[in-house]
């Protein structure tokens, strides 16, 4: 229980601040967006703001057995920026297992290949000798006639690779039988207001940036393989006999799990029509990526969730999984739950997507509407890799966030929506993923500020500032500003943002807009500043007892005091991190109506680089 107002005096003593009047200031290539009206300092975007965006239809060939992927992709690409373009750059992610590309994740020497062959390229019928293709790692730049603002050029290319057999980057084979494929198409990279073309090289450890498009998707396989993928299948009575369409129907409109495939219809063989390839069409609209997994011996268990209490819509909800793997058949369950809780409790925003299946892979990565989930042995462990991976698809999908500069504008939401929802599916967790790892690194050459870009970060820098770190902002944020009024600011953010591509002062600026606060004092503090956690407590026993905190370190982190009495009852006292914005030290004087024991400060979100002034005891 918390100690009633009535006896605790709160005294704040220290130097106090004009931290209400703090601004934020901005890398010197930022203002240009705030001054060609693209961008505003209020969060929102300009009035001239601008995407790009394409129409991709995608042709597929997969041969699970030598893993060779031919495909051709036709696009239509709009720009919609003010510039006249001149090149069109794309990204080739397979050419990460290409020989001579840079990398920073090990790839052994059997996966090393030629990369993607593209064997035909044209642009609006014209078309382009392969050794004007200037390919530099997973960049190709092509030349081409202008493309006039308003303009729209099509594009078709005609492509083919072999998919790694190992070294699961992601993407790859399974095991015989079973292939998630992934960044499997040539696209055109993301020419946005800030940096232009993104011309950053995919090596690995970060992620991605793409822009929104529409996929429309043919995908043949030999005729015994199950597809699964990004966006709606149209074409169910094409590739499945009857029998899983209608239990297919069923999943997406009730609670209860249904088994779409069983270990009964393996046997029995009879689950796709019998044709020697089948072709399997998904259509997706709006989204960043298309990805899409296949198997011949898969088990598939479904459910629905309703997502939206005013229109009533469902999201359906897939485990798809090796038979041999016992975690995955609670997975269904557990995606239900997660995106149940992020629908209704946290971002308590309808779920986008009509569909979100975890396949049984070797990764833990996540993409519009599809997870690349390895099996684990612990439960606990399975309950919040799936919830976080599902969080994601508010971000960075539903937020188009550029998760190669920017990895804790997605991540960091991710690890608060883990922390969150684990303890919704399973109310004896308390998850504090990272947590511990940020407090051991915290202050050491291995730390650096949350707003370095993630293409200069690595290893244990990159994972406290783009997990743990920021997810403790955030939830610092939510604590300090309480649930109404943090659901109402982050509302705000997405919003405004839902479909476009915003940068971290886009955030910081939505959020103070939308509570009605300058929150700026705890952005720089949190956010951007350098420093640690870290709080000193100390206790003088007078008339009563007088326990003080200091924020010794520049990190504002919550107040968490734990009182324990001689007779063995406790009671605590929470403060959120509003008390250090013109304050570094705080005092509580406790009636002494009874022997105080001991006094403990911290909690389970709360890093502290010094546990040992944390502690004082009653000797």
């Amino acid at each position: 229980m918390s100690i009633k107002r009535s006896l605790v005096i709160l005294a704040l003593i220290g130097s106090l601040g004009a931290n209400a009047q703090v601004t934020l200031s901005l890398p010197r290539n930022l203002p240009a967006a705030y001054e060609k009206g693209t961008r505003t300092a209020t969060g929102e975007p300009g009035s001239k703001y601008w995407q790009n965006t394409a129409t991709y239809n995608l042709e597929i060939n997969f041969n699970p057995d030598t893993r060779l992927l031919t495909g051709k992709v036709d696009i239509d690409y709009v720009n919609n920026s003010p510039n006249t373009l001149q090149q069109i750059v794309f990204k080739l992610y397979p050419n990460i297992y290409k020989k001579g590309s840079m990398r920073m994740m090990q790839v052994k020497p059997a996966d090393i290949t030629n990369g993607v062959h593209i064997s035909s390229f044209q642009f609006n019928n014209t078309t382009i000798d392969s050794n004007r293709l200037q390919i530099d790692g997973t960049n190709m730049s092509v030349p081409v006639t202008t493309l006039a603002p308003g303009g729209t050029m099509h594009f078709s290319i005609q492509y083919v690779y072999t998919l790694n057999k190992t070294s699961h980057i992601r993407t790859g084979e399974i095991e015989p039988g079973a292939d998630f494929i992934a960044y499997f198409f040539p696209r055109i990279a993301v020419y946005d207001d800030i940096d232009g073309w993104n011309m950053e090289p995919y090596l690995g450890p970060q992620e991605f940036y793409n822009d929104f498009g529409n996929f429309n998707a043919a995908i043949t396989v030999p005729g015994n393989y199950v597809v699964w993928a990004t966006g709606d299948l149209a074409n169910c009575n094409d590739v499945l006999n009857e029998t899983y369409c209608q239990r297919l129907r069923t999943a997406e409109q009730q609670d209860g799990v249904v088994d779409i495939i069983d270990s009964a219809d393996l046997k029995q063989k009879n689950i796709t029509k019998s044709n020697a390839f089948n072709t399997w069409k998904f259509s997706a609209n709006n989204v960043t990526d298309f990805a899409f997994a296949v198997s011949d011996h898969y088990l598939w268990r479904s459910s629905s969730v309703e997502v939206d209490a005013a229109t009533k819509r469902r999201t359906r909800v897939d485990a798809v999984f090796n038979p041999a793997h016992r975690d995955y058949y609670e997975v269904v369950d557990f995606n239900r739950k997660t995106v149940w809780a992020m629908s209704h409790v946290f971002p308590h925003w309808p779920f986008p997507y009509s569909h979100e299946t975890i396949f049984d892979g070797l990764d833990q990565m996540e993409y519009p509407m599809m997870v690349n989930d390895n099996p684990l042995e612990s439960r606990t462990e399975t309950i919040e890799l799936v919830d976080h991976e599902v969080f994601h698809t508010m971000f960075p999908f539903y937020m188009g966030i550029n998760e190669t500069k920017y990895a804790w504008m997605d991540e960091g939401w991710a690890t608060i929506g883990e922390w969150i929802i684990s303890s919704i599916i399973d109310t004896s967790l308390k998850d504090d993923y990272g947590v511990h790892g940020y407090e051991r690194a915290a202050g050491t050459e291995t730390d650096a500020s949350i707003s370095t870009l993630s293409t200069q970060m690595n290893g244990t820098n990159y994972f406290i500032n783009s997990y743990p770190k920021p997810g403790l902002g955030y939830l610092y944020v939510k604590d300090m500003l309480g649930d109404t009024l943090f659901t109402k600011a982050l509302h705000y953010y997405i919003q405004q943002w839902q479909g476009k591509h915003p940068i971290p002062f886009d955030f910081f600026n939505c959020m103070n807009t939308g509570s009605g606060k300058n929150l700026n004092w705890f952005w720089k503090r949190w956010f951007i500043d350098g420093g640690v956690p870290d709080l000193t407590l100390k206790v003088k026993k007078q008339t009563g007892y007088k326990i003080t905190v200091e924020c010794t370190g520049h990190k504002p982190v919550p107040v968490d005091v734990t009182l324990t009495y001689g007779d063995g009852s406790k009671e605590t006292i929470h403060r959120s991190i509003g008390i250090w914005e013109k304050a570094n030290t705080i005092s509580f004087v406790i009636p002494e109506k009874k022997v105080l024991k001991s006094v403990l400060l911290g909690s389970t979100y709360v890093p502290d680089v010094n546990r040992k002034d944390n502690m004082w005891n009653n000797k």
